[in-house]
């Protein structure tokens, strides 16, 4: 083990252990210095600075376990862009962030410092030029993008028959299935998630509209279970935590549009029923998602426990979701065997890894 990789190891070891009592430093040390923000949010804005201050807190981790800047550079852009759809703007951002780094530097011991505070300076000096609002992510032009818009507002619209009717008629009329899961289905939720993230519509709305899509693809198993079996097993999983299980559905219904049996576990699924799963079903592929940088602890751990039982040693981990396409090399940081950047491209390297090619 490199001494790089011992002072990250010590680095993110010490943030989880005082994750929490960091958050209320940098939440007191913040209302020191602005005493008028106890009149501007109230009682209820000093408890969401400090949940604020410890999502900063995870995610930083994730970066330092990841060695990656970039995975908390585009938090904060993220967290920028939400911020301003509440009222919160830049300068109470990097106040926040400034207290962070303040808070972290009269704690951590000081051969650490510059490690744990890096990220943190890579957001602040890109923060002016971050976004405060995103463009829409159906973008005019693209392929179907007029199927798109029209199914996200039968959706926004609740109207769950007409949001059916349109995709099922439009494969009725011939448009390909793996066109209405690339162009339709994985456009519609970015732009959902955007309109959350924007604050123009609330989070029951997006868990309604997640739902339709859930329901719409079940109508369309018809045609994803059709194809000759190939004899070759995929488990598709999200990691302990992770609630959002829509993208690595859509990857497991390529592979089975492929000819694999794939067995799609679901969300938010316990490390100990992965590897127990993995070996009962002789699997030779596990595809396992993240969808936000702070789960890849687990996507580790789950790569770990795999590769330490004799039954599932051997089995290929390839990884996918938001943090692994921000950073190309984060899926070999994590022991993982491969990386697809999404649905259309996993079963070709999943077929590659099974084949013990380089992925």
């Amino acid at each position: 083990m490199t001494t790089a990789t011992t002072a990250r190891r010590r680095a993110v070891e010490w943030l989880e252990r005082e994750a929490d009592g960091l958050a209320r430093a940098v939440t007191d040390l913040q209302y020191v210095r602005v005493p008028a923000l106890a009149a501007r949010f109230g009682e209820d804005g000093r408890v969401k600075c400090e949940q604020d201050a410890r999502h900063h807190l995870d995610y930083l981790t994730s970066a330092l376990r990841g060695d990656s800047d970039v995975l908390f550079v585009r938090y904060v852009e993220w967290a920028k862009v939400l911020l301003a759809a509440h009222g919160v703007g830049v300068e109470d951002l990097r106040l926040n962030l400034e207290t962070l780094r303040e808070v972290l530097l009269a704690q951590v011991a000081a051969e650490d410092a510059a490690l744990v505070t890096r990220p943190i300076d890579a957001a602040l000096e890109q923060l002016d030029e971050m976004p405060s609002s995103l463009p829409s992510m159906i973008r005019p032009g693209a392929p179907h993008a007029g199927l798109a818009r029209r199914y996200l507002d039968a959706m926004l619209a609740g109207e769950r028959r007409r949001a059916m009717k349109i995709v099922t008629g439009a494969v009725e009329d011939g448009v390909p299935v793996r066109d209405v899961y690339l162009h339709v289905f994985e456009p519609v939720q970015h732009e959902i998630g955007r309109l959350w993230q924007e604050n123009e519509i609330s989070v029951a709305t997006e868990h309604y509209c997640t739902a339709i899509t859930q329901l719409v693809i079940s109508q369309l198993y018809p045609y994803v279970f059709s194809a000759e079996r190939r004899g070759l097993t995929l488990i598709a999983t999200c990691i302990e935590g992770d609630l959002h299980e829509l993208g690595v559905r859509i990857v497991a219904d390529f592979f089975e549009m492929e000819g694999w049996d794939t067995i799609y576990l679901g969300a938010n699924v316990p490390l100990a029923g992965i590897v127990e799963t993995v070996a009962e079903r002789r699997a030779d592929l596990v595809a396992v998602s993240a969808t936000i940088s702070k789960h890849t602890r687990s996507v580790e751990a789950l790569v770990k426990a795999l590769r330490g039982s004799d039954t599932t040693r051997a089995v290929p981990v390839m990884v996918g979701g938001y943090p692994f396409n921000l950073e190309p090399e984060l899926w070999r940081r994590l022991g993982a065997s491969g990386h697809a950047p999404n649905a259309s491209r996993a079963v070709e390297v999943g077929l590659r890894l099974v084949r013990g090619a380089d992925a």
